[in-house]
């Protein structure tokens, strides 16, 4: 019965043409004065799909996202996001030294007791700003943390029960 050929369907072939030649045929308007838009329109509506950034604004969905990540056993990377956030707005030079050596010794340090994942390199350079720390020592393992957070557990978290249930919630409130 296998080797048996079967008739092919041209309605399926004639739909392909005509799909492509649909999708060729598309112009690109412009939009304020641009060539071409800077983000498809299909990845402007940020209510399917939340970015982190909109996630971490969000008191409701930072409280969500941080819970979930305790689920999972990585709260480290949210707590040490927060923590440089807060390191960031610290106005005096004496409280600068200080904080940097507290999120040093909480996160970066090897061995530490909530220590996120960065190499090396990173780690080293953080710990030789330490006698001098500036508003931006931390820039380079911020970053690194904030990507990890948006490629590994913010997807998950777009798809757990948590979200969903809260995005629900959401927009229930939003009809009453």
């Amino acid at each position: 019965m296998q080797n048996v050929k079967r008739p092919r369907r041209i309605d399926i072939v004639l739909n392909r043409k005509r799909r492509k030649k649909d999708i060729q045929g598309l112009t690109v308007q412009k939009i304020n004065d641009e060539p071409f838009p800077s983000k498809p329109s299909w990845q402007t509506d940020d209510k399917l799909h939340p970015t982190l950034e909109k996630l971490l604004r969000d008191k409701k969905y930072l409280a969500a996202f941080y819970t979930f990540l305790q689920s999972e056993f990585s709260e480290e990377n949210i707590e040490f996001w927060l923590a440089c956030e807060d390191f960031r707005l610290t106005a005096s030079p004496d409280n600068l030294r200080c904080k940097a050596e507290e999120i040093y010794i909480e996160f970066i340090q090897p061995m530490a007791c909530r220590e996120i994942n960065v190499d090396h390199h990173i780690r080293e350079k953080i710990k030789s700003s330490l006698d001098e720390p500036s508003l931006s020592c931390f820039d380079e393992a911020q970053k690194h943390v904030y990507l990890l957070m948006e490629r590994d557990s913010c997807p998950r978290f777009l798809h757990s029960d948590a979200y969903l249930s809260l995005k629900r919630k959401s927009r229930t409130l939003w009809y009453i």
